[in-house]
């Protein structure tokens, strides 16, 4: 692990600049790595891969924002000494975004920076030096991840620029424009496809945490149920099953940092703590109160930034004796001074760590137990359950400490499926795409308003004193769909702007 994760944030590849006329100046400079000397070798295409995996790691400590805390899963904990949030997260949870909100252009950019190094790669591949089995499987993971990109960028803004070669100059960009859901679609589809039958099922204890079958597999069916393909979903899950995953016993076990890539895991995003090499996580940091003063972080003084607090709404659907909510959450914390704080935070990410602002955890993208309720959705929603969707949904249940189901209809199986994903996979950041895929904007957009008049009835969290604006918790149809960033638009007038904003 410590080979694949430790090395590298990003690698910075130099493209070069144009010669200037004196022979010295066109000499390569030998301290500087170029696209024409590199990947040559399979130390230099794992090198070029594992840059790609830090640049995720960036990109998954923001995500929260996009899929948790913009539904009704989590709310903030309200800075009333700070009210210069407003413009950038506060907006997102109160749904007062527009094209100028600077979270959705960190996402866009983000989002297409890791791509020009995906495509870069990819590329070079193609007149690489390196052995075949390293490129094999170099590729793959790269089509993994340009796939999973894509499919937030589809989910996230609708149609969307496909760039899948490098782009030489800045007129080549100037002339993009964006294509439609349905070719995004088809490049996610033929990059799994592609990435299934190049990876393997397993690495060696070194390489565990890189992307595997499973994972492409895994991937698949999440884009199959997307798009309502519930056979296609059903038949590639399935496949899933063969592979030797196997949900833990202990639910808490699943997140604990000494069990990392464990038998439940399909895909963690690799992070490493108790050293200062820059590769660790920091996800309690973000998620623990404001003002906690160490009471919750085990550092003297040591305060969250209290963004994706556990919502009222969330902490009340848990089932009593479910295992899984003192895991998740917690409803508040002891102060110092011995007196009760009720502001709830999420717990999955908060584990002892040696080394202030460095955590060893790391991050879900998919699990086994996603995978059981996603072939328990498909068999549902093509024939109604049956003994085998009650099997994958009940074996989640059970794990949890609780009663298993059965004699539900179809809607009513559905139903339980959707809660089962919303607490079982709860602030791993699946909610805002679970209701995107299953309701249509006019019923998110009620059931968002309806949370929203809940949180400005009885926040989770004190305001203060501190009225809600008229503005805030007011959701339009139009939103499901986030706004393309003003300044893409402005640089490149061939971009269009989403209908509503």
């Amino acid at each position: 692990m410590k080979k694949i994760f430790i090395y590298i944030n990003a690698l910075i590849i130099s493209l070069g600049l144009g010669a200037c006329g004196e022979d010295f100046l066109d000499k390569t400079d030998p301290t500087v790595i170029v696209s024409s000397t590199f990947y040559k070798t399979d130390q230099d295409v794992n090198q070029a891969v594992t840059g790609i995996y830090g640049m995720l790691r960036t990109y998954f400590n923001n995500h929260w924002q996009f899929t948790e805390f913009i539904s009704d899963n989590t709310t903030l904990h309200f800075n009333v000494g700070n009210r210069g949030q407003g413009p950038a997260l506060e907006a997102i949870e109160y749904w007062q975004y527009n094209p100028g909100t600077p979270n959705f252009a960190t996402l866009y950019n983000s989002t297409y920076n890791i791509l020009v190094n995906v495509n870069t790669t990819l590329e070079n591949l193609k007149i690489s030096t390196a052995s075949q089995a390293i490129k094999d499987r170099a590729e793959g993971e790269l089509k993994v991840i340009r796939a999973y990109l894509y499919f937030d960028l589809v989910r996230f803004f609708g149609d969307v620029i496909i760039v899948t070669a490098p782009i030489k100059t800045p007129s080549e960009a100037f002339k993009l424009s964006r294509s439609p859901q349905e070719e995004v679609y088809k490049l996610i589809i033929s990059d799994l496809t592609e990435a299934i039958n190049l990876l393997p099922t397993s690495y060696p204890a070194n390489q565990v945490g890189r992307i595997t079958k499973g994972a492409a597999l895994s991937m698949m069916g999440r884009v199959r149920l997307t798009r309502k393909e519930y056979a296609e979903a059903v038949t590639v899950l399935r496949q899933v099953l063969t592979l030797g995953y196997t949900i833990l016993p202990n639910y808490a076990d699943v997140f604990k940092p000494e069990n990392k890539n464990h038998k439940e895991s399909i895909w963690d995003l690799q992070y490493q703590g108790e050293n200062t090499f820059g590769v660790h996580s920091s996800f309690i940091y973000t998620f623990a109160p404001l003002a906690s003063q160490g009471a919750v972080i085990k550092f003297p003084g040591q305060d969250g930034a209290g963004w994706n607090i556990p919502s009222n709404e969330i902490i009340s659907i848990y089932e009593a004796g479910d295992a899984r909510k003192d895991v998740s959450l917690k409803e508040g914390y002891t102060a110092n001074n011995g007196s009760w704080v009720p502001v709830p935070f999420i717990n999955k990410y908060n584990h002892p760590h040696s080394i202030r602002g460095v955590t060893n955890d790391n991050w879900p993208i998919i699990r086994y137990a996603d995978v059981l309720l996603m072939l328990a959705e498909a068999i549902n929603e093509q024939s109604g359950p049956n003994t085998e969707s009650y099997e994958y949904l009940n074996s989640i249940r059970i794990r949890a400490r609780l009663s298993p189901l059965s004699g539900l209809n179809q809607a009513q199986f559905r139903e339980a499926v959707l809660k089962e994903r919303r607490i079982e996979l709860a602030f791993e950041n699946h909610r805002w795409f679970d209701l995107k895929r299953t309701l249509n904007p006019s019923q998110i957009k009620s059931l968002l308003i309806k949370h929203g008049d809940g949180e400005k009835a009885k926040p989770t969290t004190s305001r203060g004193g501190i009225p809600f604006s008229p503005e805030d918790y007011t959701f339009e149809e139009h939103q499901v769909l986030f706004p393309i960033p003003f300044d893409q638009i402005r640089i490149n007038p061939a971009i269009t702007q989403n209908p509503g904003y």
